[in-house]
């Protein structure tokens, strides 16, 4: 039987070494779904509920495996449906490939039935490389530079194939004119900085006497050389969210994450700093970095279309982190580890101490940093965590203290709801000797995570390892954006906007052959990640958690916490003062020093 080209695109996915296809069918990909069946489902197809889930676990594989996640759907809605799972790759720049199907070229301009001009839908998500395949010969040459594109500039790029295309007798580009032949493959490469650029960045780090470091997803692969880096300069190091598994959270001089979901010592770092460096890191949030004419600040990242972003950098140093870190450490001079030092790793110790008294907090009915916070020490060192967006990615940056080879992600750029659950799964099977654990809130599960857990019932007796656990963080309402009303506008809860119904979660584990409990007491929180944790199967814990437990910014001032205090009672004044100097009392007595900005307020 004649090759087709679905067949040799399968072929050439194969030879790029891809194992797994995240995707959903489509009378658009008939052609493709029936080359899957002569392929011995070679590269594996892992039917998602729904295309946009099948992205995100492609971009959950990427992140996971270093290796580029591949998705494919229908045309029309299919490939409208993939847009979002799209778009979290593209800004979080990790590789991933969508293959999507198109009609026939002789409806195309028909107003066809699912036509949809999919090259002008695709131009912004894929920007960097969308085409479509027309006559057989385009291939290999389309398959080998959406590959190549993916890994080089770690984006999203997209293959449409038409339906007709796929079923034609695949023929080889020859060697004539307008002819593309094409070849695999692309070696690793490591750029360094020219020297000159090398001595200007060490001069601003061996002049300053108060470093702050701040590293993100960029620096995963020079653990050792930041670790170094942080001993020679003395200096604190702080991790963007996308960063949070490039350094152990143990070492006394990680002060943890940055930003509006970010610690206290990691705000004090910046606030307090006269020297800035920061590695693999497009962190946006310029208000929690130094004042602009404070620091003398030095950049390095790969991308030179990310550098030089957030802060008036001094030097910026295009290179790979951890081959641009081995030629600037030499040039470094190591400092004492005096007074800076040593107040850094005091208000780290610290700042712990205050999320211990966070979490004991009592709570209606069960506080849910105490859930997390529980779940820290539990932790197997090889753990990976998926958060969703929402007040849950608030307990994971803070809660959280990674060790060992534990990694952990979410939707850190786009902040898109609904990535928890399909993150673990892409995460299982790029690790399948791996447990994942997702932290979810209810709207995020309600969203789309129960039905992927018919995803998780379908494969998971594949895994080596069955554990599979999702948290939900079950409040009945969607409390980061509550909370952001509160805090933002001083507007109490508008209740048709932000309540949501109860829904028996662990219950509807069961009903598709998982596992789960719910959790009502905050006895019962520990003994219920011990269970899921030990289950030989995937397990669904319903945590039924306070909705008025705050996600408060660590720079938030007294004030600012006691009015989206007041926000909550709003239209009851006969308990409104009452309240708030009992939730002023609570704030002083579990976050001493909190409110103590550089106002002095």
């Amino acid at each position: 039987m004649a090759t087709k080209v679905s067949d040799y695109i399968l072929q050439r996915l194969r030879e790029w070494d891809v194992d797994h296809v995240f995707a959903y069918a489509g009378d658009g990909i008939n052609g493709l779904l029936a080359a899957w069946g002569r392929a011995e489902n070679r590269p594996k197809f892992i039917q998602a509920r729904h295309e946009e889930m099948a992205a995100f676990e492609a971009v959950g594989y990427a992140k996971f495996s270093g290796k580029a996640g591949v998705c494919a759907a229908t045309s029309g809605p299919g490939a409208i449906h993939l847009l979002n799972g799209l778009y979290d790759a593209k800004l979080d720049h990790v590789p991933v490939v969508a293959i999507v199907g198109q009609t026939n070229r002789s409806a195309m301009g028909g107003s066809y039935q699912q036509e949809v001009d999919l090259l002008s839908l695709y131009k912004d998500v894929a920007s960097e490389f969308c085409e479509m395949v027309t006559v057989p010969e385009q291939l290999p040459n389309v398959i080998d530079r959406a590959m190549r594109t993916a890994y080089a500039k770690r984006t999203v790029t997209a293959v449409i194939v038409p339906a007709d295309v796929q079923e034609l007798d695949y023929a080889p580009p020859t060697h004539a004119f307008k002819m593309v032949p094409s070849s695999l493959g692309a070696s690793g490469y490591a750029p360094v900085p020219a020297e000159d650029d090398l001595a200007r960045a060490a001069e601003v780090l061996n002049d300053g006497e108060k470093v702050a470091i701040l590293v993100g997803q960029g620096a995963r692969g020079a653990r050792a050389e930041v670790e170094r880096l942080a001993e020679v300069l003395g200096a604190g190091v702080a991790k963007a969210l996308l960063g949070k598994d490039v350094l152990p959270d143990d070492l006394p001089y990680v002060t943890g994450s940055i930003g509006l979901l970010g610690t206290r010592p990691s705000y004090e770092l910046m606030q307090g700093c006269d020297t800035l460096l920061v590695v693999g890191s497009s962190f946006p949030y310029t208000q929690f970095l130094p004042e602009l004419d404070q620091a003398r600040a030095v950049q390095i990242d790969i991308d030179p279309f990310m550098i030089g972003l957030r802060y008036p950098f001094e030097v910026n140093l295009i290179g790979d982190s951890r081959a641009t870190l081995d030629a600037l450490l030499p040039r470094l001079k190591r400092k004492k580890h005096g007074s800076w030092r040593k107040k850094i790793e005091k208000d780290t110790a610290k700042w712990w101490e205050v999320m211990r008294r966070r979490a004991a907090v009592e709570a209606d009915p069960v506080n849910p940093e105490y859930v997390v916070h529980a779940l820290d020490a539990l932790l197997p060192d090889n753990a990976i965590v998926a958060a969703d967006s929402g007040s849950s990615a608030n307990w994971y940056a803070r809660h959280l203290r990674f060790r060992g080879s534990m990694r952990g992600s979410l939707s850190g750029t786009l902040a898109t709801m609904g990535p928890g659950v399909p993150y673990a799964i892409g995460a299982k099977f790029a690790h399948p000797d791996r447990p994942a654990i997702a932290l979810v809130g209810d709207g995020a599960m309600q969203m789309n995570g129960m039905a992927e857990l018919i995803t998780v019932a379908k494969f998971w007796q594949e895994w080596d390892d069955p554990r599979l656990i999702v948290a939900v963080l079950n409040n009945e309402d969607l409390n980061q954006v509550t909370w952001e009303m509160r805090a933002m506008s001083g507007a109490p809860q508008f209740l048709p906007s932000q309540s949501l119904p109860d829904v028996r979660y662990a219950d509807f584990a069961r009903s598709v052959g998982l596992d789960g409990l719910r959790v009502e007491k905050p006895e019962q929180v520990e003994g219920a990640w011990h269970r899921a944790l030990a289950c030989d199967r995937p397990f669904v814990i319903d945590f039924r958690t306070d909705p008025a437990v705050p996600p408060i910014p660590p720079h938030a001032s007294l004030d600012q916490i006691e009015a989206a205090a007041t926000a909550i009672l709003k239209g009851d004044s006969d308990r409104a003062d009452v309240v708030r100097q009992g939730f002023k009392a609570k704030v002083q007595e579990i976050l001493p020093g909190h409110h103590e900005g550089r106002s002095g307020k």
